[in-house]
């Protein structure tokens, strides 16, 4: 007589915030799966819903509490994690019926939950999950963090309060990590961290072996070793987020130039006038900076460099702002995001004198992004008639396909635009030629 396995109990995910907190994801679902848990992609089919929350921001924290709301008012069992976590009071006077509550990367206690107010069945015994893992982004792509926490401690930033200080992953787990990815068939690591830059100082670089070799816990060493999972019939690009400038990022520029890494730095600039990033407890040595990403610029001159800025940062004057604007019309950022300063509960900024008008930082922000759109215009208009390497993101019935080129990550980047496609997957990695652009996006078409 066959055996018949009684039904699992379900798991709906609502996962918030930054990449960071979407590898949480990961790696909670993939617990879960492995315990023989089953997945939903709806409240209606799921036992129990797991929210994970941002906290950075009053107005993500907002977003989370929403959130929070709609899984209580959808499905009413839910298990809250994530850096709003840390705020556990807040949450059970707000939602009395959440069933628990944990901060951020606290994997095991967010499974203890599960496990208490969803038991499996005594008899489930499979093993569903493959060797790489759950993943919540598409399979072409995965974000592979290496370490958590901080060890900086900006003005106007709550993480090191949330996540702790910086707490790096070994050399070889993270390799292994990666390898078992490239293997299920990731085409780009978007490696991330909060301080990507600072990897392996909590333990000193430590080396560890790693097929036959030693390999230090090095931001260097480790973007070399990744580097070397691709080969020429299967290209795998590397791209490093939340890069601090400290020296010797100078040394993975030769590594791009090569062509051994994606030639992309993500750096959180914040700012460039020496008051305001005084202020933010941030290093103010802007102008070295400049120096530094012009001398990038002539060892590998395809390298793309994006950052963040904040305005309307407590006492930030006009004269301030003014000097912001000249500094990126100076270092001409291929991709630049911006946010208006906005007071987080338990940030020292917080409390200091001058705070600026919300109508001040609006025109403030109004001004930035329009003049970093000319400049990221400019800058794709010069990519026109080249013939580039884009990844393949999606496929349209219409014969159109979506990509991004090395200059772009997902989600927060240009895309590249193609037309008549044919044959095209999800994944691939194409020459496509560019025809347009306009400027933010490029429009090509694939050669032969």
């Amino acid at each position: 007589m066959a055996t018949i396995l009684p039904t699992p109990p379900k798991v709906g995910m609502v996962s918030l915030g930054c990449p960071k907190a979407l590898v949480d994801s990961e790696r909670i679902l993939t617990k879960l799966r492995a315990d023989g848990y089953g997945l939903s992609p709806d409240y209606a089919g799921a036992d129990i819903v797991l929210v994970n929350t941002c906290g950075f921001l009053d107005s993500a924290k907002e977003e989370s509490l929403e959130a929070i709301g709609e899984a209580i008012a959808e499905n009413g069992r839910v298990i809250v994690t994530g850096c709003l976590g840390k705020e556990a009071e807040m949450i059970r006077a707000r939602f009395p019926k959440v069933l628990a509550i944990s901060g951020a990367h606290q994997y095991e206690s967010v499974v203890g939950a599960v496990h208490e107010y969803a038991p499996m069945p005594k008899n489930a015994f499979l093993n569903l999950v493959p060797d790489s893992g759950l993943k919540l982004t598409p399979r072409h792509y995965s974000y592979l963090k290496i370490s958590e926490g901080c060890n900086h401690r900006c003005s106007f930033c709550i993480i090191p309060s949330i996540r702790g200080d910086l707490v790096s992953r070994r050399p070889d787990a993270i390799l292994r990590e990666a390898e078992k990815l490239v293997a299920a068939g990731t085409k780009e690591l978007l490696v991330i961290s909060q301080d990507t830059s600072a990897y392996g100082v909590d333990i000193r670089h430590q080396s560890r072996e790693w097929h036959g070799r030693e390999v230090r816990a090095h931001m260097t060493d480790l973007a070399r070793e990744l580097g070397s999972l691709g080969t020429p019939e299967n290209q795998v690009w590397v791209r490093l987020h939340y890069v601090y400038p400290y020296p010797h990022v100078d040394q993975v520029i030769p590594l791009m130039a090569e062509g051994l890494i994606t030639p992309y730095l993500d750096i959180p600039f914040q700012h460039a006038a020496p008051s305001v990033l005084k202020a933010m407890k941030r290093p103010a040595n802007e102008l070295k900076v400049l120096e530094r990403v012009h001398k990038w610029r002539e060892i590998c001159p395809d390298i793309a460099i994006r950052s963040t800025f904040v305005v309307g940062f407590p006492g930030e004057t006009e004269s301030d702002f003014q000097y912001l604007m000249d500094w990126l019309d100076e270092a001409q950022l291929d991709r630049v995001g911006a946010f208006r300063f906005e007071p987080v509960q338990g940030a020292p900024a917080n409390d200091l004198p001058n705070p600026v008008p919300e109508e001040v930082k609006e025109e403030r922000y109004a001004r930035l992004m329009e003049r970093t759109a000319a400049i990221s215009a400019a800058k794709l208009q010069a990519k026109i008639g080249r013939t580039l390497d884009v990844i393949i993101d999606a496929v349209d019935e219409e014969g159109g396909a979506t990509g991004r080129s090395k200059a772009d990550a997902p989600e927060i980047d240009g895309e590249v635009f193609l037309r008549d496609t044919s044959g095209l997957a999800q994944g691939d990695i194409v020459r496509v030629l560019i025809e347009d652009a306009d400027a933010h996006d490029l429009f090509g078409v694939v050669t032969e």
